[in-house]
């Protein structure tokens, strides 16, 4: 009678305890290629593309990269890759068609990711 609420407690007291919590309701990504960009300048190019930096949303929450494949996970505007070589990459969904990396420093900080069209 009590294990059903016992399970309960356990399971939000993992949660709590790696401080995961829901960001929103969960989503998927467009399909298609996004590629990895930095800001230019003035007096150059408007954009710097990142050379390997790029990556296609293949299906539900799977991507495909020039390293290989893995997933991620959606939250409302958070997306975080959970699976393959981009495991651990924070991004904020900043537009339809637009993500901005979150977990860089440095000059790579301004990375982000723009969906130019359908898987290549």
């Amino acid at each position: 009678m009590f294990r059903p609420i016992f399970c309960i407690l356990l399971a939000a007291g993992a949660v709590a305890s790696t401080g995961a919590q829901a960001a929103g309701p969960l989503g998927t990504l467009p399909l298609g290629r996004y590629l990895c960009e930095l800001p230019g300048d003035a007096a150059g190019l408007a954009s710097k593309p990142v050379p390997g930096a790029w990556f296609d949303v293949i299906n539900a929450s799977s991507y495909d990269s020039e390293r290989g494949d893995g997933t991620y996970l959606l939250t409302g505007d958070e997306v975080v890759f959970t699976r393959g070589p981009m495991r651990g990459a924070r991004f904020e969904r900043s537009g339809a068609r637009t993500l901005k990396r979150t977990d860089l420093i440095g000059p790579q900080a301004k990375m982000r990711c723009v969906r130019t069209g359908p898987k290549r």
